[in-house]
């Protein structure tokens, strides 16, 4: 057998054929979707040294002792495995009395999710054919306006300038044929604003005359500083209600909310998680566990410490910026000062080392900025300070 011999290297031929770019393989809808403005500021805080940053929407304060405690034990008890697609059994129970208590549903299907925004999307996927619309206020969480064009529907975002409030024949002017789906959010991203029980009740009169479904987004429930109000107990039947322990408990790494609402539809987000996220993570659903078998946790003192990091921010900031004052959540929405656009006042923000989100990134508007006051004090007056002083200096 003859041996062969392959050429070395600097002698082989060089090949000349064109270098493969797989740039042309990348589908369309993900084209149509620019990268989270959200998250380009984030990378910008990791290059500035010790940044004021007023742009994340996470509070500042750990996972209170007991949860931390109920995961580890959990982790070390081999709680590690998939659970059950819909959640554990020992966590849907107290989870399905609670909503039966506070919505009057008689038998409301739950599902426990990676997070609400697994919620958003697989509640979006239950409901949306391509083509169909979804309508959301403007100003609005990200999500809303983006995930509806994964799936081929039509994002239609209604105005709510200048007020940010919940106007019902707003809603009423943008129903077409196909409109299929509402979303509300209360206390809302990025703007505070807590929606009334008489806001509510007009838009279910609506949903009821127009057979819509809506998706009520209430992540931020716990930061209410009124009584928090819900769509959910007008339609019972119409409504896929959303909550989370994530921003509550500080949680966000964590993954974890609920969907609960009619059966029918919760049985389809269940089997789509099957095929998408699998389950939420097992020990933070046995860690969770704990809200609802002690009294160890109270949160009551931390969201008194962000009402008085609201009336901070608000009061510091009357006599230079207009303020629409939030009601919840820990986001201001001013309006920028002057004639400049909100990405230009945050780009002169960001050179005095304060981190903001241009409101370009919520809405069709560039005309206010968001700040989040989930940061500590002494940070948040300073920031504070130095958006008084750029505004002072703003022609």
């Amino acid at each position: 057998m003859t041996k062969t011999s392959l050429p070395h290297p600097s002698t082989s031929p060089q090949v000349t054929a064109d270098v493969f770019d797989p740039t042309g393989l990348i589908a369309q809808r993900a084209l149509d979707i620019d990268a989270s403005g959200i998250r380009k500021v984030f990378d910008l805080a990791a290059k500035l040294k010790d940044p004021i940053n007023l742009s994340i929407g996470q509070p500042d304060f750990d996972v209170p002792e007991p949860l931390k405690q109920r995961m580890i034990e959990a982790i070390q008890a081999g709680k590690n495995r998939y659970t059950p697609t819909q959640g554990i059994a020992e966590l849907i129970a107290p989870i399905r009395r609670q909503v039966m208590e506070s919505t009057g549903w008689r038998d409301p299907g739950i599902l426990i999710l990676s997070g609400t925004s697994a919620g958003i999307m697989l509640s979006m996927c239950a409901l949306l054919n391509p083509g169909d619309e979804v309508l959301f206020l403007d100003p609005y969480f990200v999500m809303y306006r983006h995930l509806p064009k994964l799936i081929g529907a039509v994002p239609v975002a209604v105005d709510t300038y200048p007020d940010f409030r919940l106007h019902a024949d707003r809603i009423a002017a943008a129903i077409t044929p196909r409109t299929r789906l509402l979303i509300l959010c209360s206390p809302s991203n990025p703007t505070g604003v807590t929606l009334t029980a008489t806001e509510l009740s007009a838009v279910a009169q609506i949903a009821r005359k127009h057979k819509l479904m809506v998706l009520s987004d209430e992540i931020y429930d716990a930061f209410c500083y009124q009584k928090h109000e819900s769509i959910a107990p007008l339609l019972p039947e119409q409504c896929i209600q959303l909550k989370g322990y994530s921003k509550t408990y500080g949680m966000t790494g964590w993954r974890l909310g609920y969907a609960a609402g009619p059966q029918v539809i919760i049985e389809q987000m269940s089997k789509l998680q099957q095929y998408t996220f699998v389950c939420a993570p097992a020990p933070a659903q046995y860690a969770a566990l704990e809200l609802y078998q002690s009294h160890r946790v109270d949160m009551t003192p931390i969201i008194d410490a962000y009402r008085r990091k609201r009336d901070m921010v608000v009061g510091g900031l009357a006599g230079h910026f207009a303020i629409n004052p939030p009601g919840g959540a820990f986001y201001v929405f001013p309006q920028v000062p002057g004639r400049q656009t909100a990405t230009e006042f945050v780009a002169r923000a960001v050179d005095k080392n304060v981190l903001l989100i241009p409101g370009q990134v919520f809405s069709s508007r560039d005309t206010h900025f968001r700040i989040s006051y989930a940061i500590g004090d002494e940070k948040l007056k300073q920031g504070i300070g130095i958006l008084n002083e750029i505004a002072e200096n703003t022609a």
